[in-house]
């Protein structure tokens, strides 16, 4: 996905009725020993972030239980969209765990750091309409009869992100991401760099001539 120049959005879904993911399985947890579960989880966040890295728009469509590694994998998307019934929490404080593929670094940036570590000490899960609540999805949608209504609500997401610049819209993720990390003026900065990279680009000249032309503009990606 990370080298397919055709893909413009990436939405997750799951194939299971209600359920997103479950996190990890803790039957075959338990049968590891204590190196076999700290390269386990390792390679999981190494995974989470290769998802977080992908240059494209990502979008979570929460349809049903989003527990622990499920959540993380919810939260390393850019964007999330919850069923109203969708049940979401960081619950590895209820196992004699804590989250480890990235769901204490970034939960707190996407709802805050008090509620944070709220979620995360009681290991509380909360329902789509919470998450909304909070800010933890994008969007909450009732669930229909055939269990995607988020899933359905996503893919009308990435319909409105698909018409816009691919490059534009890679460097404004890319620009977001860097400069949440840093403080304003190097933001500034890594803005700066973003914007002139796109400066050239044909889509960017197509964009100008359709506005003048006033007639929906035709990128390419390019």
């Amino acid at each position: 996905l990370r080298f397919d120049e055709k893909v413009r959005v990436v939405v997750f879904k799951s194939e299971v009725k209600g359920v997103f993911c479950a996190g990890a399985d803790l039957k075959e947890r338990a049968q590891m020993d204590d190196a076999e579960v700290g390269h386990f989880v390792k390679r999981l966040r190494n995974l989470m972030d290769e998802i977080a890295a992908l240059p494209v728009p990502t979008i979570a469509a929460i349809d049903g239980y989003a527990l622990g590694g499920g959540l993380e994998l919810a939260l390393a998307c850019d964007l999330r969209v919850a069923a109203s019934s969708a049940k979401m929490g960081l619950i590895e404080t209820t196992r004699g765990l804590l989250p480890g593929a990235g769901g204490t670094q970034r939960l707190p940036r996407c709802v805050g750091i008090g509620l944070a570590k709220e979620l995360i000490f009681t290991g509380r899960q909360i329902d789509g309409q919470q998450a909304a609540s909070m800010g933890l999805v994008n969007h909450t949608v009732p669930q229909n009869n055939e269990g995607d209504a988020a899933y359905q609500r996503a893919l009308t997401l990435a319909k409105e992100i698909l018409p816009q610049a691919p490059f534009a819209v890679k460097m404004g993720k890319l620009a977001i991401n860097r400069g949440m990390e840093v403080d304003i003026a190097s933001g500034m900065a890594i803005e700066g760099m973003c914007y002139a990279q796109n400066i050239p680009t044909r889509d960017r000249q197509e964009g100008m001539a359709a506005f003048r032309e006033k007639r929906p503009p035709r990128f390419i990606g390019k």
